[in-house]
């Protein structure tokens, strides 16, 4: 089976879709036997697919398309003859945004998340109205569709009204090589030396998007307890600026505890593990998440987390952390308070996290996603359901 996976999405390595794409690829690569992979990578991001040079097929794709618009009409212009040119079984597209409308061989497309129909300042009107109604005609187009939660497969169902044997739930693996627990001590040694961070701190890694990800509530929160307990407690942010980040910077500007919020911008991946281990306690409270890789991240390092309940975090994360409703500032102060001078019970967390964290494995996801890749093809193949791309290459 020859199989295509489109890599343009990844935003140079610095988003939650990059990790999925990296992971997958690197254990579908490890199970090479089983297929060939081709993968379309743009010019500037070849470097960052040399761990699969030796196992994949990398085709380099012209800058000039990495704006979203023109990487949008280069998935639905040029993509498709590649994929011909390259005798591609399988295209695989890892985000609902380029999903394509030609049907040169078998379309596998994983939907990470529906927010757009859940977060109502998600993005502008244009990228709502794309991931809205526009994604909605092309998801009747694609052969199989991979969720990575049952949270976003509901969504699927519901929102885009496809077919029930369309959907496979496949959970995002872990990548237990980097994420594990180690010694504390070296690794606050480590955020000392690199980031002048103090112990103890909660922790947010995630990319400073307002107001998706909830860091202005947090903040307030954050203000509030340090407030009543007078704590030396910091507030940890790891992520890139991104839509709506200039209202972040402003309420930590405004915040009378500003001195004791630090903002590391993007987490190297190196850094990643060594600040999880360092934190005292991890803090997730996002408005919407279609799987949410971070808290198990920390979770398999052994901090204890603490969760919002909305989107698939719940399902994510299991009895594991403890969950507060994101929207309520009061009850997010509440539990951070409980978690700070609540050390049973962060130790309690960091045990169940290990035991939660090891349900997730990129091995398991990459050989669910083979046999979506092939039931893909067989469905594609089908009598009745041949397309005339296909038709045309082999007449």
């Amino acid at each position: 089976m020859i199989v295509g996976l489109s890599t343009s999405v990844i935003q140079r390595g610095k988003s939650g879709v990059a990790q999925y794409v990296f992971a997958l690829v690197g254990a579908l690569s490890r199970q090479a036997a089983r297929h060939d992979l081709t993968l379309f990578v743009l010019e500037d991001d070849v470097p960052l697919f040399d761990f699969a040079k030796d196992t994949a097929k990398l085709i380099p794709i012209s800058e000039r398309f990495r704006s979203p618009v023109k990487d949008i009409l280069w998935h639905q212009t040029i993509l498709p003859p590649l994929a011909r040119a390259h005798r591609l079984d399988v295209l695989h597209v890892p985000s609902y945004r380029r999903m394509v409308w030609p049907r040169p061989c078998a379309l596998v497309t994983t939907i990470h998340d529906l927010a757009p129909f859940h977060v109502a300042e998600k993005y502008d009107w244009k990228r709502m109205f794309y991931g809205r109604v526009v994604a909605r005609w092309l998801a009747h187009r694609q052969d199989k569709i991979i969720a990575v939660s049952q949270n976003t497969a509901t969504d699927i169902l519901g929102f885009f009204k496809l077919p029930q044997e369309k959907v496979s739930v496949i959970h995002n693996g872990l990548d237990h090589t980097r994420f594990f627990p180690d010694s504390i001590e070296i690794a606050k040694q480590f955020v000392t030396g690199r980031y002048d961070l103090r112990e103890p701190f909660f922790l947010y890694v995630a990319r400073l998007e307002h107001p998706a990800k909830n860091h202005v509530r947090l903040i307030e929160a954050f203000n509030r307890f340090k407030a009543e307990t007078k704590s030396e407690w910091q507030l940890v942010f790891g992520g890139s600026d991104w839509h709506g980040a200039q209202s972040i910077h402003e309420a930590i500007g405004q915040s009378p505890f500003r001195s004791d919020i630090r903002n590391l911008g993007f987490v190297e991946n190196d850094a990643l593990p060594m600040l999880y281990r360092a934190a005292t306690v991890f803090v997730y409270p996002s408005l919407f998440e279609g799987f949410g890789f971070p808290p198990i991240e920390a979770m398999a390092c052994g901090c204890p987390v603490l969760c919002s309940t909305r989107g698939a975090l719940g399902e994510i994360v299991g009895d594991a952390a403890v969950t507060v409703d994101p929207e309520d500032v009061t009850a997010l102060k509440t539990q951070l308070a409980a978690l700070a001078c609540g050390q049973a019970l962060r130790e309690k967390l960091s045990a169940a996290g290990l035991a939660r964290a090891r349900c997730f494995d990129w091995e398991r996801t990459a050989s669910k996603t083979l046999d979506v890749y092939a039931a893909a093809l067989q469905t594609e193949t089908a009598p009745g359901n041949v397309t005339v791309e296909r038709e045309a290459i082999e007449n």
